[in-house]
């Protein structure tokens, strides 16, 4: 689907309230407890989304004033701030990510139209507009929430975000190399990931189609009653 500049900050808005949900008043010990992520406690998942919030600050920064900002130091220093962050005590942890999420938005609502158009450098090394840093944000805010494991699914995200969502993270795997498949919803969305033989058709509804392509497990079969082919990392 096309996505608007407005329907990302819609999806921003409301991911954010969605994580802030899954992070609200939780102890120490519940931070502690395994996410949805392999090797990640909830407060991984959670300082990795703060820090977010302030590497998209410094793309805010960055097309407010002209002076080039990166979202980080280095890939080194991005990992020592969510290793930091999430040893947290659970309130200064839950502060960090709604007082970040805050300031963001802040940010955003302050910039015209001719800041929005001012080139930014994401962490991945793709210079986009600003206007692509809401979208940036959704993405994070709305998958991580999920990965809170408490309480939110794909199932509470936006039938038009997770076709977006689709669109984007299939893009970015054709480009990489991985399994064929052939991925099919009842709404008539259907995404293919070209690979080395014959495709995998895996059919399924647009939630769990887009927890899978997000490489997340739902559990999808093929149309042999296979498991759907394994995913790798998508960012």
């Amino acid at each position: 689907m096309s996505r608007t500049f407005d329907d990302a900050r819609r999806w921003a808005r409301l991911g954010t309230e969605l994580i802030l949900k899954a992070a609200d008043g939780i102890d120490d010990g519940a931070f502690a407890a395994p996410s949805a992520l392999p090797g990640w406690s909830r407060a991984h998942v959670a300082a990795h989304v703060a820090a977010n919030a302030e590497a998209l600050s410094n793309l805010v920064h960055w097309a407010a004033t002209g002076e080039p900002t990166p979202m980080y130091a280095s890939p080194e220093e991005r990992a020592a701030g969510i290793e930091r962050g999430r040893a947290l005590p659970a309130a200064e942890l839950a502060a960090w990510l709604r007082d970040s999420a805050e300031v963001l938005e802040t940010g955003m609502a302050a910039l015209g139209e001719k800041q929005w158009h001012t080139p930014v450098v994401t962490a991945q090394g793709r210079t986009v507009p600003a206007t692509e840093v809401p979208w940036l944000r959704s993405r994070e805010v709305c998958v991580h929430a999920v990965d809170m494991a408490n309480g939110v699914s794909f199932v509470d995200l936006p039938p038009d975000f997770l076709a977006a969502l689709g669109d984007d993270v299939a893009t970015k795997r054709a480009a990489a190399p991985g399994p064929a498949v052939i991925l099919r919803e009842p709404g008539g969305g259907a995404w293919e990931l070209p690979g080395q033989g014959e495709a995998a058709l895996v059919d399924g509804a647009l939630h769990d189609l887009a927890a899978y392509l997000t490489g997340r497990d739902a559990s999808l079969l093929a149309a042999d009653g296979t498991p759907a082919p394994t995913l790798g990392a998508w960012l």
